[in-house]
């Protein structure tokens, strides 16, 4: 079973130069990594049918906790790895398996004992049995396969998205078919779980290495050396990213909880991890091509094109469409997340749009700027966050997280990235412009039909929807033929990356 399973993954090895080869895997990776999410935001859907809010909120408690032990003990292995120039690490990953299944027992052991103290700070004691169970993952994670980091150095996507998305498949099949016999936050406990089980073991499977409990402080101390950085970066990144549903969590409710986690999850998803693939691929890419800065400044330009033209359609499309999306899908008792929803589509635009600057910074060594920049928006969303809150519940949560983004952060993301590979920063808001203006015109054009019609919310979000790719299509096309945007060519150097 394992060698007919590694023979099929095989087959679709991209090949060719180091463009070629990204071109390909980043074509193979979206097409797999789209069909992923789109198996789990029909989870989210499903489950939201069978379970209510207050589910959600008690499963995102016990994430929060999970994610934020996780993210604190972050040493940046990987990284470290995929950015090391040379292309065998083999003598690393011995060390590397023994820091992580330390670190994987540790988690389990912390969890298990602090649960009860940990969901008595949000007042929420029937979360202790949850947090308990899903402290299994981080084991599991630790005692994995440490050669799947490969899957990334080697721009070998073909494995590390069969690695990724296969779990997906899991958690779905068992949290609806959990769900179906047992409506309740359980089958969020076992989804989860089960993913992390089956990519154990499917990491053992697509790589031959077999690593060994041997551990070199040498080996260790230079991992750690540079995963530093990568730490303080998880850490505020938790701070950032998650604590906003931390505080909602503790200032709140539970169900206040699921909702704004919900209305987060739906509207930072598509553009981000849009982004997401493009930043996966673009960090060992970039790395690769640390030592030509001309290479790799035309390579930050195309890619924050290509970013854009896929970020914005997106987020201002889930704007316009959520006051149809939320009660003809979800159903009428996830109306009160509708405002919130629409509010965060802008956040994921802009952490869409901003996400590969990182991968830069970390391919030219400078992983602490995004522990710096971090710290700038954790204290800007720290003064305004409780006033907010309280002023206008979740609302104002999501309001203050985009204000932040819109200022100061993106002026400071484009100043620092603009200056690491010697360009202007104009060159890098100039590929903002045109996505801006068809999307604006797309969520227009939207926003009139939706006003000037009384359709039912399944019928209107299903004219809305391909109504809006087609408007934001037209534009683009003119706006390409009369401005020279540069889409079209970055399309087709992808298509003959494919052919190439």
């Amino acid at each position: 079973m394992k060698d007919r399973l590694r023979e099929l993954v095989e087959r679709a090895v991209p090949s060719g130069s180091v463009i070629q080869r990204t071109v390909k895997s980043g074509i193979w990776v979206t097409a797999t990594k789209m069909a992923v999410r789109l198996s789990q935001i029909l989870m989210l859907i499903v489950l939201a049918r069978l379970l209510d809010p207050r589910a959600f909120g008690l499963m995102g408690i016990a994430l929060l906790v999970l994610s934020g032990i996780r993210r604190f003990t972050n040493i940046g292995i990987n990284a470290a790895l995929i950015q090391d120039e040379q292309e065998n690490v083999d003598e690393y990953l011995n060390t590397t398996w023994c820091l992580e299944a330390a670190r994987g027992f540790l988690i389990f052991g912390v969890l298990a004992v602090a649960a009860p103290f940990i969901a008595g700070i949000f007042d929420e004691p029937s979360a202790t049995p949850l947090i308990r169970v899903l402290a299994l993952s981080p084991l599991l994670y630790g005692l994995r396969n440490p050669a799947v980091v490969y899957f990334q150095k080697d721009l070998s996507f073909h494995k590390d998205f069969v690695f990724k998305s296969s779990g997906s498949v899991v958690q779905f099949v068992v949290g609806v078919g959990y769900a179906l016999y047992s409506p309740t936050v359980w089958a969020l406990v076992f989804a989860t779980v089960s993913k992390s089980f089956f990519k154990l073991f499917l990491s053992y499977v697509l790589h031959d290495y077999r690593p060994w409990p041997t551990f070199e402080v040498a080996a260790a101390r230079r991992l750690i050396d540079y995963g530093k950085w990568i730490t303080g970066a998880s850490i505020i990144g938790f701070i950032y990213s998650e604590g906003d549903d931390a505080f909602v969590g503790w200032f709140l409710t539970a169900t206040s909880l699921g909702f704004y986690q919900y209305a987060y999850r739906i509207a930072d998803m598509p553009a981000s991890e849009a982004a997401g693939i493009i930043s996966e691929i673009t960090f060992p890419a970039y790395s690769r091509l640390q030592g030509d800065l001309d290479e790799l400044r035309g390579a930050l330009l195309q890619t924050t094109r290509l970013t854009a033209f896929i970020a914005f359609p997106l987020s201002f499309g889930i704007a316009a469409v959520a006051p149809s999306f939320v009660p003809a899908i979800l159903g009428d008792e996830w109306r009160p997340m509708i405002t919130a929803m629409q509010i965060l589509a802008m956040y994921g635009l802009l952490h869409a749009i901003t996400r590969n600057f990182g991968a830069i910074w970390k391919a030219l060594d400078r992983p602490d700027f995004i522990v710096k920049t971090g710290l700038v928006r954790v204290a800007c969303i720290a003064a305004l966050i409780w006033p907010a809150t309280a002023r206008w519940g979740i609302e104002g949560t999501a309001l203050v997280v985009v204000g932040v983004y819109v200022f100061p952060m993106l002026p400071l993301d484009v100043y620092l990235s603009a200056r690491m590979v010697e360009a202007r920063q104009r060159r890098l808001y100039a590929e903002y412009l045109y996505p801006f203006v068809a999307a604006s015109v797309m969520f227009g054009t939207l926003w009139y039909v939706a006003s000037a019609t009384t359709l039912t919310p399944l019928v209107e979000f299903l004219v809305l929807v391909p109504s809006g790719a087609v408007v934001y299509f037209a534009v683009a096309f003119l706006l390409e033929r009369q401005f020279d945007w540069g889409i079209e060519r970055n399309l087709r150097m992808i298509s003959d990356g494919i052919r190439g």
